[in-house]
């Protein structure tokens, strides 16, 4: 399957949208659109806008859920954390994205992260999370992990995750944009023990 990150968190994986943000042109070729949090860099209605289609399934917080609502008709699944879920015969699971010593993103907002199943392989989002006893669980073929720190883990912490988890491809993200830079993207590759990676930003 190909995957992309566009910018930031925006990832592609064929035609499912994570976290869509600073989209260039509009494509609305949307399956599905998973968010993982409210924050604007995650969820932004304006460049939903350039990916949703009337078919389009959506994914999200119950906090996003309330506000997109009120400018969407698309069918929306609200995903809660530690839950599995089939929603036209795309399989996903859920885990809760959170700090444990930062204030932006608390554990008592049920934000997420997503298990992906596509064509048999996995897909890992991470989302806005510290280096949790959750995250360390995940079992995955392909980790998407935040790098950049202040909001999320470091990329020393999130090369420690990725040696845990031990997926078979390993992509830095949430980092190179509004936080994070391309010496976090170095010390995220030469502490990775033995893992394939792949960059995008």
């Amino acid at each position: 399957m190909k995957i992309n990150v566009n910018y930031h968190s925006s990832i592609q994986i064929g035609d499912i949208y994570i976290d869509p943000f600073k989209i260039i042109k509009n494509i609305n070729n949307a399956s599905y659109i998973f968010i993982t949090h409210s924050h604007y860099d995650h969820y932004s209605k304006e460049d939903i806008n350039k990916v949703i289609n009337d078919k389009t399934i959506v994914v999200c917080s119950k906090d996003v859920y309330e506000d997109f609502k009120n400018y969407y008709k698309n069918k929306v699944v609200v995903a809660e954390p530690n839950k599995k879920y089939n929603i036209n015969g795309l399989t996903f699971e859920t885990f809760p994205s959170y700090n444990i010593s930062k204030k932006f993103h608390p554990k008592s907002n049920n934000w997420v992260g997503y298990i992906i199943s596509v064509n048999n392989e996995k897909y890992c989002i991470i989302g806005d999370s510290d280096l949790t006893d959750e995250v360390k669980g995940v079992k995955c073929d392909v980790l998407f992990v935040p790098i950049g720190g202040t909001y999320t883990m470091n990329a020393i912490e999130a090369s420690k995750l990725a040696n845990i988890i031990k997926p078979n491809l390993v992509v830095p993200v949430h980092y190179n944009g509004i936080i994070g830079n391309k010496e976090d993207e170095k010390v995220f590759i030469s502490n990775l023990n033995n893992i394939k990676y792949q960059l995008f930003l």
